[in-house]
């Protein structure tokens, strides 16, 4: 991105703005989700656990960092926040809110922020419906069954449909009659092929196919997938609605072990009473990656959950952030950052050793009364020198 005189440049990106890139490109959305969870599987990320906000006196509420770096060509670092207020619903806005920052791997300095809702919405959509193309939909790959009428339900339908243009039979069950209605009148305009039918009784909601998608806030298991169709494929793309039994009597596809069992989850929950991870059968990067097929047993009940990777947001961002450069959308900001001699003038002169500069009286960088060199130190990995032990090849006792 181009450098002001004052900083670099950074690019806001609004709701809109995201949805005007992103909106008609859902073969470029899972394109760029494919190649995600396939550099995941070639170990060229990095994935660190998300990090939990709970409000002490609202127990339902909360938010979470997902930070990540996306190797391959044009690497790409940056995080995720989201937001979960479930009573945004009664207020009539949406559950979830987010904001994607996207930095560069070569300074560390921020160049883009992103609204981020749609894209982690639309991720998420992706990967279920990736799950869904390489696990396959069984035989009738006409019908669906969505449990919970909110935005990622839509938008995993969206994605469904990209996969498997034939999928025209949708059955929706949600606690709430009125948000049913809303979400068929939605799919009516944005996707006019498909007939939609509510279903208030959850058992015979679930029976009416064997694709079923499930996007609730449920924080209790309340599923047994033992009372599915036989071969049923659930795309559990919120964790917690299967019991821990169901899981262990599922054949079960992740995108991260460690991320999954976590946090709670119903997988979580199935290896605390099973002692053991052994219930995971596959990883969906590795499927793609080896484009491998077979694995589901049309006895048992098949389970795809995503543990939501940060590098998922980090590729439909990029992906945005490039479309809408090329667009000219969005905000550009020049000085926004910090010129990068506003500081430290002269700073690598005196590295270098070109120059005496000495520090000022709050410290080097004049932050808190402590040098470049203490920072740097405190990011080096145990037994690594800090910056100024690099340059004077002293080892500290």
């Amino acid at each position: 991105m181009p450098a002001a005189a004052t900083g670099d440049t950074v690019l806001v990106l609004t709701h809109q703005d995201v949805r005007s890139v992103l909106d008609g490109h859902e073969v470029s959305i899972l394109d760029a989700v494919r190649r995600a969870y396939i550099l995941h599987s070639q170990g060229v990320t990095a994935v660190p656990h998300s990090a939990f906000l709970r409000l002490p006196d609202q127990p339902r509420d909360g938010a979470m960092a997902l930070p990540a770096y996306l190797g391959g060509a044009g690497p790409t670092a940056g995080v995720t926040w989201i937001a979960s207020f479930p009573d945004n619903i009664e207020r009539g806005g949406e559950r979830a809110s987010a904001a994607i920052i996207l930095n560069s791997t070569s300074t560390g300095r921020p160049e883009a922020l992103l609204e981020g809702s749609l894209i982690s919405a639309r991720r998420t959509a992706a990967s279920a419906a990736l799950a869904a193309s390489a696990l396959g939909t069984g035989q009738d790959a006409a019908g669906v069954t969505l449990v919970g009428c909110g935005v990622v339900t839509f938008e995993t339908l969206r994605f469904l449909h990209v996969v498997h243009p034939d999928l025209h039979e949708v059955t929706v069950h949600d606690l709430r009659r009125e948000r049913a209605g809303a979400f068929a009148a939605r799919v009516a305009r944005e996707l006019p092929s498909m007939r939609v039918r509510f279903e208030p009784d959850r058992g015979r909601a679930l029976a009416a196919a064997s694709l079923v998608a499930i996007a609730t806030t449920a924080a209790t298991p309340y599923l047994d997938s033992r009372t599915l169709r036989p071969g049923a494929l659930v795309l559990h793309t919120s964790l917690r609605d299967v019991t821990p039994e169901g899981v262990l009597a599922a054949v079960n596809v992740v995108d991260d072990a460690d991320h999954v069992c976590r946090a709670d989850t119903s997988l979580e929950r199935a290896e605390r009473l099973s002692g053991n991870r052994s219930f995971i059968t596959a990883n969906l990067g590795d499927l793609l990656l080896a484009g491998t097929t077979g694995i589901r047993d049309p006895r048992r009940t098949t389970i795809f959950s995503p543990s939501g990777l940060g590098i998922l947001d980090l590729a439909v961002a990029r992906f945005a952030r490039d479309r809408a450069l090329r667009a000219n959308r969005g905000i550009r900001i020049d000085d926004f950052l910090p010129a990068r001699d506003e500081f430290l003038p002269g700073r690598a002169d005196f590295l270098s050793g070109r120059a005496d500069v000495p520090p000022g009286p709050a410290g080097v960088d004049g932050v808190g009364g402590r040098t470049g060199e203490d920072r740097d130190a405190d990011f080096a990995a145990p037994g690594e020198a800090g910056v100024g032990e690099r340059l004077t090849g002293a080892v500290p006792a």
